[in-house]
């Protein structure tokens, strides 16, 4: 955290193909920068940060506090061009890069429109351990995109928790139910990224803005 009028938080999002993770991106710049789309292929080809600023997010000893946020988009695993390998590489050279100070908090992107299946999820977790180390728990979000289908089918977020099979139980207890929904279209853009980084913030807050250092 800044000594001045300004919290620099870096945020890491990690998720399998197609998970949302470039539209969560966008959402939390507040704009169109990343790309996404529905595609038969894997869209992001290559690791990418960008950074935004907020003005006035909150306070802090009677004067307005400004939020710079650093959002780090990467490869999806697994990747239709590159091995796992590949990716783990490609993401470990931007860590090193990009955050060498530290990650405030790692996003892991699912779907809540589709099935968490067994063997898809032991890879995506052993990547995110082999890239964060043992500590990754601690440093993690579960993001739950497509959230807009749940409405469109009348199924409430705790609804839907309450059907989540073992293996998504135990992801969460192991992230301390550290988790938030998106996708709900009666929200504009600006709406959404205010909702999403204040509860990203509230988690960060909770850890005394702690960071995962990298070696």
């Amino acid at each position: 955290m800044s000594e001045n009028n300004e919290v620099s938080v870096n945020l890491l999002l990690l998720g399998r193909t197609q998970s949302g993770k470039s539209a969560l991106g966008n959402s939390l710049l507040g704009s169109n920068e990343f790309e996404s789309w529905l595609a038969a292929s894997s869209v992001t080809t290559k690791c990418r940060l960008l950074s935004c600023w907020m003005p006035n997010f909150g306070r802090r000893l009677g004067k307005e506090l400004g939020l710079r946020v650093h959002v780090l988009d990467t490869l999806g695993a697994p990747h239709s061009q590159f091995s796992q390998k590949q990716v783990k590489q490609e993401i470990e050279t931007a860590l090193l890069r990009h955050f060498h100070e530290g990650l405030h908090m790692a996003l892991l992107v699912l779907r809540a429109d589709l099935p968490l299946c067994e063997e898809e999820h032991r890879y995506t977790l052993q990547l995110v351990e082999d890239l964060l180390g043992p500590r990754w728990k601690n440093f993690t979000t579960v993001v739950f995109t497509h959230a807009d289908k749940l409405r469109a089918a009348k199924i409430s977020e705790d609804a839907y928790l309450r059907t989540a099979p073992d293996t998504l139980d135990a992801l969460l207890d192991m992230v301390q139910h550290r988790y938030l929904f998106k996708g709900y279209e009666d929200h504009t853009i600006t709406q959404e990224r205010t909702i999403i980084l204040n509860q990203i913030m509230d988690y960060i807050r909770e850890k005394g803005y702690q960071v995962l250092e990298f070696r």
